[in-house]
């Protein structure tokens, strides 16, 4: 009980730090401005004449996601070590873990209000049309999945360097490389000097097979575990990190 209690004040400690910044109602303002432009603009919304979110609102998702969650993750941990706040963090009566899933639970609720105001766009839909209700809700399910997975890694990159900028890089190369992976122009670039079994472990690990089954309604275990899998491997992996750092 006083494990809990101890990651929901850290929670709470992250959340006041998001919420009183400028930076996060900036981060809310061009997220929703983007998503908006992407739908009605690029993805020709109206033009479609279609009530169906998969390809113009979801499936643009994981390109938004590419640069803005690393961009909110980016501060997590490089800004206590630049600040040296880190130290006195550590040195409190809690745990590692407490505080690295004090982080990563903040700023993932933190992501799922930007996605939550995003119903505008739903009610729309339901007002010109009568789309599927169960893919909407397989949509956001499966965009708050990705969200995490990529705030995960940007929670690592985070612990890696006291430079945001740099954070902000690797994160965004890594998600990138996780997005692309199962497209067909980069499997195409590994047959031709990869074995097919190389070709299909690469493609295992992108994130869009994964989220484009659950944009459709299926909730699949695979699914599930791919992300939950991803999450835990790279909160581990900050673990590692910042106790190395802690040791030394």
């Amino acid at each position: 009980m006083d494990w809990m209690r101890t990651t929901g004040a850290l929670i709470r400690r992250e959340l006041n730090a998001f919420f009183g910044s400028p930076v996060a109602y900036v981060f809310l303002i061009v997220f929703l401005m983007l998503t908006a432009f992407l739908t009605f603009g690029i993805g020709r919304y109206y033009e479609n004449g279609q009530a169906d979110l998969r390809e113009v609102f979801f499936g643009l998702h994981p390109w938004v996601y590419l640069i803005l969650v690393p961009a909110a993750a980016m501060r997590l941990w490089a800004e206590e070590r630049r600040s040296g706040t880190i130290e006195l963090l550590l040195t409190l009566p809690v745990t590692l873990t407490q505080a690295i899933l004090g982080k990563f639970i903040a700023a993932w609720i933190f992501l799922l209000v930007a996605l939550i105001l995003t119903c505008p766009v739903v009610i729309t839909t339901y007002y010109l049309g009568s789309p599927d209700t169960g893919m909407i809700i397989g949509g956001y399910f499966a965009s708050f999945l990705l969200a995490g997975t990529y705030l995960s890694i940007g929670l690592l990159t985070s612990a890696m360097t006291r430079n945001q900028v740099i954070s902000f890089v690797l994160a965004l190369v890594f998600c990138l490389f996780l997005l692309l992976a199962g497209y067909p122009p980069v499997t195409e670039m590994f047959v031709r000097w990869a074995p097919a079994n190389v070709v299909r472990v690469v493609s295992a690990f992108s994130f869009m097979p994964h989220f484009e089954a659950i944009q459709r309604g299926v909730i699949d275990l695979r699914n599930l575990v791919y992300f939950a899998s991803v999450m835990v491997f790279m909160l581990f992996a900050t673990f590692l990190v910042l106790n190395n750092r802690k040791a030394a």
